[in-house]
């Protein structure tokens, strides 16, 4: 799209004014990601809203969403912040032992990306990236293909999980309280 001086003063007013500018029938990946990019030049990168939250705009002033694209942008968006956001491949969850670990680092770069750095872009990755793995986990934890062992380990992690995404501050004392009840004890160790 070229240069263009937007009147919008915000973000939902530019999507609107860029879409309508676009001049097209529907909406798919191009467009999405023309709209990403104009948001990213006024109002940086901390303004950058998801495709599908861009879509949902867009489709409230009546455009014809695409919708496969519309998923598999937005999808791509996601992984690719995720992934821009720490080095979570290193992260592990097949384990207790390696999902400990894993959530202990998600915690010290959640501390990194402080409030006060201005880092709350990537402090929601770590979220998006805990939630989006905790839900793996609980379609592991349901599936009749996975053996009982792994099925149980899950459900702890989700478990978790769940307690770090609630309050991150708490969570590692609440863990070795965790790994020490008789509970815990009786049915992983």
């Amino acid at each position: 799209m070229k240069a263009k001086s937007w009147s919008a003063r915000t973000k939902e007013e530019l999507i609107i004014e860029v879409w309508e500018a676009l001049d097209c029938e529907s909406v798919g990946t191009p467009e999405l990601e023309q709209i990403q990019q104009v948001l990213r030049e006024k109002f940086g990168e901390g303004a950058m809203e998801s495709p599908a939250a861009i879509a949902r705009v867009v489709a409230d002033e009546g455009a014809v969403l695409r919708h496969p694209e519309v998923f598999t942008c937005d999808s791509n968006w996601r992984e690719r912040q995720i992934s821009d956001a720490a080095p979570l491949k290193s992260l592990s969850f097949s384990s207790l032992a390696d999902a400990s670990e894993s959530i202990r680092k998600l915690e010290a770069w959640r501390g990194e990306f402080g409030e006060q750095n201005g880092r709350q872009l990537e402090r929601r990755r770590l979220k998006e990236f805990a939630l989006k793995t905790r839900q793996d986990l609980q379609l592991t934890g349901r599936s009749s293909l996975v053996d009982p062992k792994r099925r149980s380990e899950a459900g702890e992690i989700i478990q978790w999980l769940t307690i770090w995404l609630q309050d991150p501050a708490i969570f590692e004392s609440w863990l070795e309280l965790r790994m020490r009840s008789a509970e815990f004890v009786e049915k992983f160790r």
